[in-house]
């Protein structure tokens, strides 16, 4: 039985970004596709290990901490520790967010408060 693989188009098709972003990942070190020589060969660890840079994309960690979490999983006993460590990382993130929510709403509620007084001194002119 052979393994499936997929050509970086294919990839880059079904994950919904550009060839050009997968190369970006595979010199970072993220995945690393088998070379036939100018080809790249995508195997289901690459497959995978590019939905889960996308998937740590969207829930805004940077690349390095991206590499350090995936890379756990490779480390012996690295479930427990990648589970550990991504833990710690969801923290400080929500942390991070939820900051952002409150710094978000203090400024939409000064903004509120600077509209009204406007409105109020046109309304008096």
């Amino acid at each position: 039985m052979t393994s499936a693989t997929w050509t970086i188009r294919e990839m880059a098709d079904e994950f919904g970004v550009t060839t050009r972003t997968i190369r970006h990942y595979e010199d970072l070190g993220l995945i690393s596709p088998e070379r036939q020589g100018t080809t790249r060969i995508f195997h289901r660890r690459d497959r995978t290990r590019l939905g889960l840079v996308l998937r740590g994309k969207r829930l805004g960690f940077p690349l390095d901490e991206i590499a350090t979490i995936i890379d756990l999983y490779d480390a012996p006993r690295g479930r427990r520790s990648q589970l550990t460590y991504v833990l710690a990382q969801i923290d400080e993130r929500r942390a991070d967010l939820e900051q952002r929510r409150r710094d978000l709403d203090e400024a939409l509620a000064e903004l509120e408060t600077f509209e009204q007084r406007c409105r109020a001194e046109l309304d008096a002119r």
